[in-house]
C-alpha cells in the first residue's frame, strides 16, 4: 500500500516507515551505498540503499533506469550540504529497508532528461516522453484547468450535455472527417467540427446554458495549434445579449488563471474591435506585449513619384503602412535584409525602409534609396504620424491589404519578440488579454465571386444592420467576438440568429437557396421555428489555452496522444490501411489508381 506519492515525501514524514512505488530515474553507486532517484508524477525522492541492508542491496544492483520498483524505508533528514531546494522531497531521504523489482524495463530510447529530443523521436516513443516531467506537468497542468473549467459553469448554472459524434456533413468551413456507414450503403456520418447546431437546438429545448469538453475534427492542414482532432470548451446560453456573454466568460478565464496559476487578470478585459485591430496591428489576434503599431500613409502617398507606393495608395483594395522601430537604425542591413525575405512568406514583395539619422532635417536627415522618390511634404507627414526620432527605423508595407495585414502584423510580432526587441522595451512580458468584437459578417471570395459567412451563417448581425444585408453587405457588421491572450485567439462565438425573418436575408446574400438551406440545415431550420429564444455562445480551444498557461510551443506539447503535422500518430501508426473484409461491409473499394505513394 502506497504511503504516498514519491514526489510528495517530506520532513512531516521525518522517522516514519513510508512506502513508495515509482521508476527508477537515476541510479548512482556512490563507494558501496547505492542512491536511487525514484520518480513517479509527483516528482522525485531519493532513496538510499546501504550494503548493510545485504538483500536490498543485490536488488539494486541489478536496478536500471526505467524500471518500476517499490520501496519501503524510514524517512530520514538529509546530511548537511546535500539538500536540494529544487525537490519538494529535498530535504529528505528514504533510507531503504525493503526494495520490490515489479518490472524490469529495457535500455529506455532516450535518456528522459535530454532536452535536445526531435519531435520525431518523442512521438514515436511517447509512452517514454510523457514519463518527462515536463510532459506529466503539462498534463497536470490541462487536468487543473479543465476541473476549474467545470467548477466555474457549474457554479454559474451551466449544464453538461453530450451530443452526437456521428452527424451529417454540414459546410463549416473545412472539410469533414467522413464515416461510412454498414447499415446505410454509400451514406455517410461526418465527425463533427464543432456542436454548433446541435447546441442551438439545446437552447429551443429549454435548457438555457449548456457546456461541454468535447472533441472536434476538422481535416485541415496542420501547424503548431492546429490537430485534426481537437478539445473544444464549448458553451451556449439563452436570453442574454453579447456584452453579457462576454463577462460571464472573461470571469471563467479569471477564474481558471486565479485558480491554477495564482495569476490575476485585468478586470475588466480591453475591448477593441476589429477593424481597430487590423488597422493598428494587421491582425485580428493582435499581441499586445509588443508595443509596436501600424500607421496607415495612404493619403500622403498617391501623388509620390514611387510606384511602389502610390500604385497601391491609389488602389481601395490595399494599404500603404508605415511601422516605426524606436532605436531600429542600429540594426545591420543583413537583418533588414532577413526581414525583407520574412516578410515575402506573407506574399509582401518586398520591404522598403527609412533610417532616421536627423529627425529635424528632410530629407538630408533620412538614409534611405526611396528618399528621393518621396516629397518633402510627404515625408513630413509620416515623420509626424509616425512621431519618429533620431535613431529610429520606419518599416513600410505597401499591397493589397490582405497582404500588408498579414506581413506587416507578422514583422511587427517577430521584431518585438527579437533580442533588439526586448533589449530596448519593445517587448513588455506578462499577460495580455482582450476582446475584438464587431467582427464584419461576410468575407468576398473574388474567385467565386460571391460573399461568405466570415464565421458562419448562423451569427446575428449587429441591431440595425439586418436592412443592409441585400444591399451592402459589406458594411454589415456580426455580434461575434474573440478572445485573444498574447496573439493566440483561444477562444470565439457569437449571439445567434433566432428570427426566421432575418435567417432567410442571411442565406441570401450569401446565394443559399431556400431548396439548399433545407438540404443542409433543415432539422435546425425546423428546430428554430417552435418559440427559438435569443442565444449565444463560445467556444474556447482547451488546447491552446493550455499551450499558452504551460508555456509550451506547440499545442502537442499539451497533448497526450497528438499527431504529427501531416495527421499521423508515430506511435500507433495511424491512419492504417484494412482489410478487404472490412472494406466489402462498409461497401467501399479502394482503387489502386486512387493511392499516391510518396
Amino acid at each position: 500500500m502506497r504511503t504516498c506519492y514519491t514526489g510528495e515525501v517530506n520532513k512531516n514524514y521525518l522517522d516514519q516507515q513510508v512506502s513508495l512505488f515509482g521508476w527508477v530515474h537515476r541510479r548512482r553507486d556512490h563507494g558501496g551505498v547505492i542512491f536511487i532517484d525514484l520518480r513517479d508524477r509527483a516528482g522525485l525522492a531519493q532513496v538510499v540503499v546501504n550494503p548493510d541492508n545485504e538483500a536490498g542491496f543485490a536488488i539494486a544492483e541489478r536496478i536500471r533506469n526505467e524500471f518500476c520498483i517499490r520501496v519501503t524505508g524510514v524517512v530520514r533528514q538529509r546530511p548537511e550540504g546535500t539538500i536540494n531546494p529544487d525537490l519538494a522531497s529535498g530535504e529528505v531521504e528514504v533510507v531503504c529497508d525493503e526494495i520490490e523489482i515489479l518490472n524490469p524495463s529495457v535500455t529506455p530510447a532516450f535518456q528522459l532528461d535530454d532536452d535536445n529530443l526531435s519531435e520525431t523521436t518523442r512521438l514515436t516513443h511517447r509512452v517514454l516522453d510523457l514519463r518527462r516531467p515536463q510532459m506529466q506537468q503539462n498534463l497536470m497542468l490541462r487536468h487543473q484547468v479543465s476541473r476549474q473549467v467545470r467548477n466555474f459553469l457549474d457554479n454559474q448554472g451551466f449544464i453538461d450535455i453530450e451530443t452526437p459524434m456521428l452527424t451529417r456533413s454540414t459546410p463549416e468551413g473545412a472539410r469533414d472527417y467522413l464515416v461510412p456507414s454498414r447499415v446505410h450503403p454509400g451514406e455517410f456520418f461526418a465527425l463533427p467540427q464543432s456542436p454548433q447546431l446541435f447546441k442551438q437546438m439545446l437552447m429551443v429545448s429549454g435548457f438555457d446554458r449548456y457546456y461541454q469538453i468535447v472533441k472536434c475534427f476538422r481535416d485541415e492542414d496542420l501547424r503548431a495549434d492546429r490537430q485534426p482532432e481537437f478539445t473544444q470548451i464549448d458553451c451556449e446560453t439563452s436570453f442574454l445579449n453579447e456584452e453579457q456573454i462576454r463577462e460571464i466568460f472573461e470571469g471563467m478565464v479569471r477564474h481558471v488563471f486565479t485558480s491554477v496559476l495564482q495569476v490575476e487578470l485585468p478586470d475588466p478585459f480591453p475591448c477593441m474591435t476589429w477593424h481597430e485591430a487590423i488597422r493598428r496591428f494587421g491582425s485580428d489576434k493582435p499581441d499586445l506585449r509588443v508595443s509596436l503599431e501600424l500607421v496607415d500613409v495612404d493619403d500622403v502617398l498617391k501623388d509620390v513619384n514611387f510606384k511602389v507606393f502610390a500604385g497601391p495608395a491609389n488602389d481601395p483594395a490595399s494599404r500603404v503602412v508605415a511601422m516605426r522601430v524606436p532605436g531600429g537604425g542600429v540594426l545591420p542591413r543583413s537583418e533588414i535584409d532577413a526581414y525583407t525575405k520574412f516578410v515575402g512568406i506573407y506574399g509582401a514583395k518586398g520591404l522598403a525602409y527609412i533610417k532616421v539619422n536627423d529627425a529635424t532635417t528632410i530629407p538630408g536627415g533620412l538614409q534611405s534609396p526611396i528618399v528621393k522618390n518621396i516629397h518633402d511634404d510627404a515625408l513630413k507627414a509620416i515623420m509626424e504620424r509616425t512621431q519618429a526620432q533620431d535613431g529610429d527605423l520606419i518599416f513600410f508595407g505597401a499591397d493589397k491589404a490582405s497582404i500588408v495585414n498579414d506581413a506587416m502584423g507578422a514583422l511587427r510580432v517577430k521584431i518585438g519578440h527579437s533580442d533588439f526587441g526586448r533589449e530596448n522595451g519593445l517587448f513588455h512580458d506578462g499577460w495580455k488579454p482582450l476582446w475584438v468584437v464587431d467582427f464584419p459578417m461576410f468575407e468576398y471570395d473574388e474567385d467565386e465571386r460571391r460573399w461568405f459567412a466570415a464565421h458562419h451563417p448562423f451569427t446575428s448581425p449587429k441591431d440595425g444592420h439586418e436592412d443592409r444585408l441585400e444591399s451592402d453587405p459589406a458594411s454589415v457588421l456580426a455580434k461575434a467576438y474573440d478572445m485573444v491572450l498574447n496573439g493566440w485567439e483561444i477562444g470565439g462565438g457569437s449571439v445567434r440568429i433566432h428570427r426566421a425573418d432575418v435567417q432567410e436575408k442571411v442565406f441570401k446574400a450569401l446565394n443559399i437557396s431556400e431548396e439548399e438551406a433545407r438540404e443542409k440545415f433543415g432539422f435546425l431550420l425546423d428546430a428554430l421555428q417552435y418559440g427559438a429564444p435569443p442565444h449565444g455562445g463560445v467556444a474556447f480551444g482547451l488546447d491552446r489555452l493550455v499551450t499558452i498557461m504551460a508555456g509550451a510551443d506547440s499545442i502537442r506539447d499539451v497533448i497526450a496522444f497528438p499527431k504529427t503535422q501531416r495527421a499521423q500518430c508515430l506511435l500507433t501508426h495511424a491512419p492504417s490501411s484494412v482489410d478487404d473484409k472490412q472494406l466489402r461491409e462498409l461497401h467501399i473499394r479502394v482503387r489502386a489508381a486512387d493511392i499516391k505513394i510518396e
